[in-house]
């Protein structure tokens, strides 16, 4: 299951989370960003229990692009107990995304 990111549930999705999150940054008119919402939608369900997927809409949140210094989308962040742990941009497979972690 993927969460729907906001700057007001950020505290709660992320910095509270036990388990590992990932953070798709993307938009709708993005292309790259839809042609990842197969492969985001895949390690959601993969690793349910073992890693939480977050989506944040750059349009909606730009307060969390602007604090991740998301400069290009799609942008993925790997947070782990709080503390970034990677982060990577563009169209990508499943595999390079994970790594992070």
């Amino acid at each position: 299951m993927e969460v729907e990111l906001t700057s007001e549930n950020y505290e709660e999705e992320v910095t509270k989370s036990d388990i590992p999150v990932l953070i798709d940054f993307w938009a709708t008119w993005c292309g790259p960003c839809r042609a990842m919402m197969p492969v985001v939608e895949e390690i959601a369900k993969e690793n349910e229990g073992k890693i939480k997927v977050c989506k944040a809409n750059v349009d909606e949140q730009s307060e969390l692009a602007v604090k991740f210094d998301v400069m290009s989308i799609p942008t993925f962040v790997a947070i782990k107990n709080g503390e970034v742990v990677g982060t990577t941009m563009g169209v990508q497979g499943k595999e390079d995304i994970l790594k992070m972690f």
